[in-house]
């Protein structure tokens, strides 16, 4: 199978990838981005010299806007593909209203249109929802699709057991190549609001590394090898992670204290790891993901409050 990872254009070069797959001259996207994205992602296709007629299926690993926000712009334009997606999120991806709503209470109605623009539903007849491990055929592959909850209760990896590759959206974290040094890559796990719950991602997480892929395709961003020591990575990640909202759970200002602490836990990181850039370097890479990372903790506390 041919995979071209495809830069998304979200905030920065190189934070949120698609990726397009090709097996026997029909096609499927992972991932779509944003309805700004739809540009790049046809310019793909087209420079892999694919009609928009090729394309089969648009998988959609979660319905969080970076990853399936263009999901019913580019279903618009690509006539014969199927959008498939965890039956928890198919009501969100056929009426966004609510999807919406959320994201502009988090983001505030300009950034809102500036990072996510329009948000278009998917008619239900080009909608399939898939349980764990239901399979699909494209061109002369298998995929497997399984369900993979601790982001999000409706995550689900894309496994294509013939190469050896998984493409993990959020489950197996984030690492994004400003980062990679002479030891590999860095990842970090993700806990954005708001199902983020430690043990499923615990699980999740050794059930990708269970199957032991060669490489795993990320949403940020893209191919990463070394995968039994970034598995151990993101363990150790979210059992840090949640020492550190425990730790704060009581105090004032706690989101915030927990970001502080998130930073600081990940600069160690790459100390160790080797990476010498700035601190004003670091803050430009990491800020959103701590940011959004110590949201998702601080409703994961508000939840499980005794």
């Amino acid at each position: 199978m041919r995979i071209t990872p495809v830069d998304t254009h979200y905030v920065r070069p190189r934070m949120d990838a698609s990726h397009l797959l090709e097996s026997g001259g029909r096609a499927a996207f992972v991932d779509t981005g944003t309805d700004h994205s739809i540009p790049h992602l046809l310019a793909a296709l087209a420079a892999a010299g694919l009609s928009p007629e090729c394309v089969d299926f648009i998988l959609l690993t979660h319905i969080h806007l970076d990853h399936a926000g263009g999901a019913g712009g580019l279903a618009r334009v690509l006539p014969h593909a199927t959008v498939v997606v965890h039956p928890r999120g198919a009501a969100h991806l056929r009426d966004p209203a609510k999807l919406i709503a959320a994201t502009r209470t988090v983001y505030g109605d300009a950034n809102f249109e500036r990072l996510y623009g329009k948000i278009e539903a998917v008619p239900a007849e080009r909608l399939l929802a898939v349980e764990d491990g239901h399979r699909l055929t494209l061109g002369a592959q298998e995929l497997e699709l399984i369900h993979t909850p601790g982001h999000a209760l409706h995550h689900l990896c894309i496994v294509d057991r013939a190469s050896g590759v998984v493409f993990a959206g959020d489950t197996f974290g984030v690492s994004y190549r400003e980062l990679d040094t002479e030891a590999g890559e860095f990842i970090l796990a993700t806990t954005t609001p708001s199902q983020f719950d430690p043990a499923q991602l615990h699980a999740s997480i050794d059930r990708i590394l269970a199957l032991r892929p060669g490489a795993v395709y990320l949403t940020h961003y893209s191919r990463v090898e070394h995968i039994e020591r970034l598995g151990r990575d993101l363990h150790a990640d979210i059992d840090a992670y949640v020492t550190i909202a425990r730790d704060c759970a009581r105090l004032p200002d706690r989101t915030a204290r927990i970001a502080a602490r998130l930073h600081e836990h990940l600069a160690r990181r790459l100390d160790a790891h080797g990476f010498r850039g700035a601190d004003a370097e670091r803050h430009a890479i990491l800020d959103g993901d701590v940011q959004l990372n110590a949201a998702g903790l601080d409703a994961w506390l508000a939840r499980t409050a005794s």
